[in-house]
């Protein structure tokens, strides 16, 4: 059973916000991040946070994207703002001790229209 799943993604006009969820089950990780992949290109880092709420992102997302975290849901979640055809991607949940992700969701795909 994967420990983490996310949801939440769609299709979105440009300019326009969605919301990602993420449950992990079965285990508590120290740090969860979001990464992404688009077309063709390689899996890319986006935001992470630690257990304690401390957050960090990738330099293209600041400003748009919030990560959040619920420990007692045992869930993050990354709220996306002013979504640009660039964010076109499968987004994946990651959790693990350290920012070096152990367990990787199934991913959840994100379309934004131009």
């Amino acid at each position: 059973q994967v420990p983490l799943v996310e949801s939440g993604g769609g299709f979105v006009q440009s300019g326009g916000s969605l919301s990602l969820s993420c449950h992990a089950s079965g285990m508590i990780f120290s740090v969860m991040c979001w990464y992404r992949q688009a077309p063709g290109k390689e899996r890319e880092f986006v935001a992470h946070i630690r257990s304690t709420g401390v957050a960090d992102y990738e330099d293209s997302v600041k400003g748009r994207f919030r990560i959040s975290r619920d420990n007692d849901e045992n869930a993050i979640y990354l709220q996306m703002n002013d979504l640009n055809p660039d964010d076109t991607a499968v987004y994946y949940c990651t959790g693990g001790l350290t920012t070096e992700p152990e367990y990787w969701g199934q991913g959840t795909q994100v379309t934004v229209s131009s």
